[in-house]
Protein backbone atom coordinates (compact mmCIF):
# COMPACT_ATOMS: atom_id res chain seq x y z
CA UNK A 1 0.00 0.00 0.00
CA UNK A 2 1.56 3.08 -1.16
CA UNK A 3 1.90 5.94 2.22
CA UNK A 4 0.37 9.28 2.15
CA UNK A 5 2.55 11.83 1.05
CA UNK A 6 2.92 14.56 3.45
CA UNK A 7 4.43 17.68 2.07
CA UNK A 8 5.85 20.91 4.22
CA UNK A 9 3.48 24.02 3.18
CA UNK A 10 5.17 26.51 0.70
CA UNK A 11 6.40 29.73 2.37
CA UNK A 12 8.72 32.40 1.23
CA UNK A 13 11.95 30.82 3.09
CA UNK A 14 11.35 27.31 1.50
CA UNK A 15 11.38 28.87 -1.71
CA UNK A 16 14.51 31.31 -1.07
CA UNK A 17 16.06 28.25 0.39
CA UNK A 18 15.11 25.48 -2.20
CA UNK A 19 16.24 28.23 -4.92
CA UNK A 20 19.49 28.93 -3.98
CA UNK A 21 20.59 25.40 -2.70
CA UNK A 22 19.63 24.73 -6.69
CA UNK A 23 21.92 27.75 -7.94
CA UNK A 24 25.76 27.31 -8.56
CA UNK A 25 27.50 29.24 -7.13
CA UNK A 26 24.34 29.51 -4.58
CA UNK A 27 23.68 33.19 -4.96
CA UNK A 28 20.84 35.73 -6.86
CA UNK A 29 19.98 39.33 -6.69
CA UNK A 30 16.91 39.93 -4.89
CA UNK A 31 15.03 41.19 -8.14
CA UNK A 32 15.29 37.57 -9.54
CA UNK A 33 14.56 35.91 -6.47
CA UNK A 34 11.08 38.52 -5.98
CA UNK A 35 10.57 37.23 -9.75
CA UNK A 36 10.24 33.36 -9.28
CA UNK A 37 8.05 33.99 -6.17
CA UNK A 38 6.27 35.28 -8.20
CA UNK A 39 5.56 31.97 -9.59
CA UNK A 40 4.39 30.40 -6.14
CA UNK A 41 1.83 33.46 -5.43
CA UNK A 42 4.27 34.47 -2.91
CA UNK A 43 4.58 38.41 -2.93
CA UNK A 44 7.33 41.03 -3.05
CA UNK A 45 6.84 42.23 0.41
CA UNK A 46 6.39 38.76 1.83
CA UNK A 47 9.67 37.59 -0.13
CA UNK A 48 11.92 40.69 1.35
CA UNK A 49 11.14 40.45 4.73
CA UNK A 50 11.94 36.46 4.69
CA UNK A 51 15.40 37.37 3.16
CA UNK A 52 15.83 40.26 6.18
CA UNK A 53 15.09 37.20 8.45
CA UNK A 54 17.09 34.76 7.20
CA UNK A 55 20.08 37.49 6.96
CA UNK A 56 19.52 38.21 10.45
CA UNK A 57 19.55 34.18 11.48
CA UNK A 58 22.82 33.83 9.44
CA UNK A 59 21.05 31.69 6.69
CA UNK A 60 22.20 34.13 3.79
CA UNK A 61 24.98 36.78 3.57
CA UNK A 62 24.10 39.44 1.50
CA UNK A 63 26.43 42.17 -0.52
CA UNK A 64 24.55 44.78 -1.88
CA UNK A 65 21.77 43.11 -3.38
CA UNK A 66 22.75 40.24 -3.76
CA UNK A 67 21.86 37.04 -1.28
CA UNK A 68 24.16 33.92 -0.83
CA UNK A 69 23.74 31.25 1.32
CA UNK A 70 25.71 31.06 4.77
CA UNK A 71 28.79 28.42 4.91
CA UNK A 72 26.58 26.35 7.22
CA UNK A 73 24.14 26.01 4.12
CA UNK A 74 26.87 26.14 1.50
CA UNK A 75 28.00 22.50 3.37
CA UNK A 76 24.09 21.88 2.86
CA UNK A 77 24.44 22.23 -0.69
CA UNK A 78 27.24 20.03 -1.26
CA UNK A 79 25.27 17.46 0.82
CA UNK A 80 22.14 17.91 -1.58
CA UNK A 81 24.17 17.87 -4.40
CA UNK A 82 25.48 14.22 -3.28
CA UNK A 83 22.42 12.93 -2.41
CA UNK A 84 21.12 13.75 -6.15
CA UNK A 85 24.39 12.39 -7.67
CA UNK A 86 26.21 10.19 -4.80
CA UNK A 87 28.97 8.80 -6.18
CA UNK A 88 29.73 5.17 -5.68
CA UNK A 89 32.67 2.63 -6.28
CA UNK A 90 32.82 -1.61 -7.27
CA UNK A 91 31.56 -3.04 -3.98
CA UNK A 92 34.36 -5.59 -3.03
CA UNK A 93 32.23 -7.07 0.02
CA UNK A 94 34.24 -5.12 2.62
CA UNK A 95 32.76 -2.56 5.08
CA UNK A 96 32.92 0.84 7.04
CA UNK A 97 33.34 0.47 10.45
CA UNK A 98 33.81 4.12 12.30
CA UNK A 99 33.91 3.20 16.50
CA UNK A 100 33.64 6.47 18.45
CA UNK A 101 36.81 6.64 20.73
CA UNK A 102 35.78 10.39 22.53
CA UNK A 103 34.90 10.42 25.70
CA UNK A 104 33.37 13.57 27.97
CA UNK A 105 31.35 14.93 25.45
CA UNK A 106 28.47 16.76 25.95
CA UNK A 107 24.51 15.95 24.83
CA UNK A 108 24.82 18.53 22.13
CA UNK A 109 28.41 17.27 20.90
CA UNK A 110 26.73 13.88 20.46
CA UNK A 111 24.09 14.76 18.80
CA UNK A 112 26.00 16.73 16.25
CA UNK A 113 28.13 13.88 16.03
CA UNK A 114 25.52 11.08 15.44
CA UNK A 115 24.20 13.97 12.47
CA UNK A 116 27.29 13.84 11.24
CA UNK A 117 27.71 10.00 11.22
CA UNK A 118 24.06 10.07 9.28
CA UNK A 119 24.89 12.27 6.77
CA UNK A 120 27.73 10.22 5.95
CA UNK A 121 25.25 7.40 5.07
CA UNK A 122 26.51 5.14 8.16
CA UNK A 123 23.81 3.23 9.98
CA UNK A 124 24.38 2.61 14.21
CA UNK A 125 25.01 -1.36 14.56
CA UNK A 126 25.46 -0.70 18.10
CA UNK A 127 25.97 2.59 20.49
CA UNK A 128 29.36 4.26 19.34
CA UNK A 129 30.01 1.59 16.56
CA UNK A 130 28.84 2.67 13.07
CA UNK A 131 28.70 0.90 9.82
CA UNK A 132 28.08 0.67 5.83
CA UNK A 133 28.93 -1.01 2.93
CA UNK A 134 32.35 0.59 1.50
CA UNK A 135 30.92 1.07 -1.68
CA UNK A 136 31.06 4.99 -1.34
CA UNK A 137 33.41 7.47 -2.62
CA UNK A 138 34.35 9.67 0.42
CA UNK A 139 35.88 13.19 0.43
CA UNK A 140 38.24 13.65 3.16
CA UNK A 141 36.86 13.70 7.10
CA UNK A 142 39.50 15.39 9.05
CA UNK A 143 36.71 16.79 11.68
CA UNK A 144 36.37 13.43 13.09
CA UNK A 145 40.12 12.48 13.45
CA UNK A 146 40.62 11.98 17.01
CA UNK A 147 37.15 11.13 17.77
CA UNK A 148 36.55 7.79 15.68
CA UNK A 149 38.97 4.87 15.12
CA UNK A 150 38.15 3.62 11.48
CA UNK A 151 38.55 0.13 10.23
CA UNK A 152 37.28 -2.23 7.84
CA UNK A 153 35.98 -5.27 8.14
CA UNK A 154 34.10 -8.42 6.34
CA UNK A 155 31.04 -9.34 8.14
CA UNK A 156 30.12 -13.04 9.08
CA UNK A 157 26.73 -12.35 9.08
CA UNK A 158 24.55 -12.61 5.49
CA UNK A 159 25.39 -8.57 3.89
CA UNK A 160 21.79 -8.34 2.82
CA UNK A 161 20.26 -9.66 6.16
CA UNK A 162 22.72 -7.11 8.06
CA UNK A 163 21.75 -3.90 5.62
CA UNK A 164 17.76 -4.99 6.63
CA UNK A 165 18.33 -4.76 9.94
CA UNK A 166 20.14 -1.20 9.67
CA UNK A 167 17.84 0.60 7.21
CA UNK A 168 14.54 0.43 6.56
CA UNK A 169 14.45 -0.15 2.88
CA UNK A 170 10.69 -1.17 2.23
CA UNK A 171 10.04 2.01 4.00
CA UNK A 172 11.96 4.10 1.96
CA UNK A 173 10.92 2.46 -1.27
CA UNK A 174 7.26 3.00 -0.17
CA UNK A 175 7.98 6.34 0.32
CA UNK A 176 9.70 6.69 -2.73
CA UNK A 177 7.57 5.24 -4.71
CA UNK A 178 4.75 7.33 -3.40
CA UNK A 179 7.02 10.88 -4.48
CA UNK A 180 7.23 9.26 -7.79
CA UNK A 181 3.61 9.40 -8.01
CA UNK A 182 3.16 13.06 -6.42
CA UNK A 183 5.10 13.97 -9.62
CA UNK A 184 3.15 12.83 -12.41
CA UNK A 185 -0.10 13.95 -10.12
CA UNK A 186 1.60 17.45 -9.70
CA UNK A 187 0.28 19.60 -12.27
CA UNK A 188 1.01 22.91 -10.68
CA UNK A 189 4.43 24.92 -10.58
CA UNK A 190 3.69 25.34 -6.44
CA UNK A 191 2.75 21.23 -6.22
CA UNK A 192 5.64 20.13 -8.31
CA UNK A 193 8.51 22.72 -6.49
CA UNK A 194 6.78 21.30 -3.01
CA UNK A 195 7.54 17.66 -4.37
CA UNK A 196 10.93 18.15 -5.27
CA UNK A 197 11.92 19.71 -2.06
CA UNK A 198 10.90 16.70 -0.10
CA UNK A 199 12.36 14.00 -2.69
CA UNK A 200 15.90 15.79 -2.38
CA UNK A 201 15.34 15.35 2.07
CA UNK A 202 14.41 11.75 0.88
CA UNK A 203 17.07 11.28 -1.46
CA UNK A 204 19.29 12.79 1.48
CA UNK A 205 18.34 9.75 2.97
CA UNK A 206 19.12 7.13 0.67
CA UNK A 207 21.65 4.54 1.82
CA UNK A 208 22.93 4.23 -1.48
CA UNK A 209 24.12 0.60 -1.08
CA UNK A 210 25.81 -1.67 -3.54
CA UNK A 211 22.52 -3.03 -5.93
CA UNK A 212 23.35 -6.75 -4.38
CA UNK A 213 22.06 -5.82 -1.08
CA UNK A 214 18.44 -3.79 -2.55
CA UNK A 215 15.40 -4.87 -2.96
CA UNK A 216 14.10 -5.88 -6.36
CA UNK A 217 12.71 -2.55 -8.38
CA UNK A 218 14.10 0.06 -5.78
CA UNK A 219 13.35 3.10 -6.93
CA UNK A 220 16.07 5.53 -6.49
CA UNK A 221 16.94 5.59 -9.59
CA UNK A 222 13.53 6.49 -10.78
CA UNK A 223 13.58 9.36 -8.33
CA UNK A 224 16.63 11.15 -9.35
CA UNK A 225 15.82 10.63 -13.11
CA UNK A 226 12.34 12.35 -12.06
CA UNK A 227 14.08 15.50 -10.00
CA UNK A 228 16.80 16.08 -12.52
CA UNK A 229 13.57 16.05 -15.31
CA UNK A 230 11.75 19.00 -12.67
CA UNK A 231 15.03 21.16 -11.99
CA UNK A 232 15.41 20.90 -16.29
CA UNK A 233 11.52 22.23 -16.25
CA UNK A 234 12.15 24.86 -13.68
CA UNK A 235 15.32 26.35 -15.15
CA UNK A 236 13.58 27.04 -18.15
CA UNK A 237 10.64 28.59 -16.36
CA UNK A 238 13.08 30.73 -14.15
CA UNK A 239 15.11 31.84 -16.77
CA UNK A 240 11.90 32.74 -18.83
CA UNK A 241 10.35 34.71 -15.51
CA UNK A 242 13.62 36.20 -15.13
CA UNK A 243 14.73 37.27 -18.42
CA UNK A 244 11.01 37.18 -19.80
Amino acid sequence: MTPEIALRPLTARSVVLSVLLGTHPPELPARDLVRVATLFDISDTALRVALTRMVAAGDLTRVDATYRLSERLVARQRRQDDAVEPSTTDWDGTWEVLAVTATGRGAADRAALRARLAALRLAELREGVWVRPANLRRARTDDLDGVVQRFRARPETDHGYLARGLWDLDGWSAHATALLGAFEAADRARDRFTVAAAAVRHLLADPVLPAALLPRSWPAAGLRAAYHRYRAEFADLTRVTRHG
